[in-house]
């Protein structure tokens, strides 16, 4: 693959990504106020020296959103990563096994995707303790019941093909299969989804963070501080929309990428079959 190859629509999603992650990873020295700091008046408007203005309490948003972008991404990406890894995990060894232990899994799964995630995921938040640890695996979990669909629909395509079968003929186990015949040839479509799952997980936070039971105050995050302007907005501030385009610009950005991603598998298959 040649860099000219590569759409410009893509490269306007990796240049948001890449974006996004170096604020997260230079934050305090990108960052001209620190994240708590208050440098002046309530929903101050926007100058010369406070970019994007000030917030609710006065403190420097285009800070917090720089600060933001750190605690949004980690999270979102830490329970995107636990989320495929169990999903895909558990979907492929019901896969490669079968049976009962297909079905055990498999009806398990439907039960856990009939129970409308936020609501589930808002009863389980406000019962436990609020810590960030317990987020992450809160939405890992009720993740994972998508990954686990896509990852055994694409795992039982390949397991009946003849290089597994093979594979069980020489007496290979669950493990060998599962992460040396059928893992590789499925990275694809995974990787395309986890860039989906990642854009949920950014919405999926800013929305538990907006009701008051995803990031906790003073620390910032995107959805936190489209709910901490969000009354500014009767008064026509603008505060709160700041974040929310981050939010959205982000969660575009991926999905550009991801499109790319998958139009690219896609031409390389077609051509494969015409070979």
């Amino acid at each position: 693959m040649r860099l000219r190859d590569i759409p410009i629509t893509a490269w306007v999603g990796i240049f948001g990504i890449l974006l996004a992650i170096f604020c997260a990873l230079f934050a305090p020295w990108v960052a001209p106020y620190g994240e708590t700091e208050v440098v002046g008046g309530v929903w101050q408007e926007a100058d010369a020296q406070f970019f994007f203005g000030l917030d609710n309490l006065g403190r420097d948003i285009l800070s917090r959103l720089i600060f933001g972008a750190r605690t949004t991404l980690f999270v979102a990406f830490a329970a995107t990563l636990v989320s495929f890894s169990l999903g895909i995990v558990l979907s492929f060894i019901a896969a490669v096994s079968g049976g009962l232990i297909d079905t055990v899994f498999s009806r398990f799964n439907d039960l856990m995707m009939s129970i409308p995630t936020l609501i589930f995921a808002l009863v389980v938040l406000a019962v436990l303790p609020q810590h960030i640890l317990i987020l992450i695996l809160v939405m890992a979990v009720l993740d994972s019941t998508r990954v686990y669909r896509l990852g055994r629909a694409v795992a039982l395509d390949v397991a009946v093909m003849e290089f597994v079968e093979a594979a069980r003929l020489r007496g290979e186990g669950t493990t060998w299969i599962i992460f040396r015949e059928i893992l590789p040839n499925t990275l694809s479509p995974l990787l395309a989804e986890f860039g989906l799952r990642f854009a949920f997980a950014i919405l999926f936070l800013s929305t538990l963070s907006f009701l008051g039971l995803g990031i906790q105050p003073p620390t910032a995050d995107w959805g936190g501080m489209v709910k901490d302007n969000k009354d500014g907005i009767i008064f026509g501030i603008a505060a709160a929309l700041v974040p929310g385009t981050a939010i959205a610009a982000l969660c575009i950005c991926v999905n550009l990428v991801v499109d790319w991603l998958l139009k690219r598998t896609s031409s390389l298959k077609g051509g494969r079959g015409d070979a």
